[in-house]
């Protein structure tokens, strides 16, 4: 069984990579249980979308004062983050 440290590692791990059968199942039964670490799912959640949708506002902003070259950077930047 998973420790809330090992989950919260799994929850940002999840994000950069695929989990293995035997990870997101002991994931699964530490989020069932644990009120705290699903929160914590939840806000990384969170806040990915919010990050895509800045990504998807700066590209489309015509109003933000800055080259399309810088822009692209600055997308790419976040989209790599996400």
């Amino acid at each position: 069984m998973l420790d809330c440290k090992q989950t919260s590692q799994l929850i940002s791990q999840s994000l950069d990579r695929s989990l293995t059968l035997r990870e997101r199942f002991a994931l699964k039964l530490h989020l069932f249980i644990c009120k705290k670490c699903t929160q914590f799912s939840q806000h990384l959640q969170t806040l990915r979308v919010a990050l895509k949708t800045m990504v998807s506002s700066i590209e489309s902003n015509n109003s933000i004062e800055m080259s399309s070259a810088t822009k692209q950077r600055i997308s790419t930047y976040l989209e790599g983050k996400i």
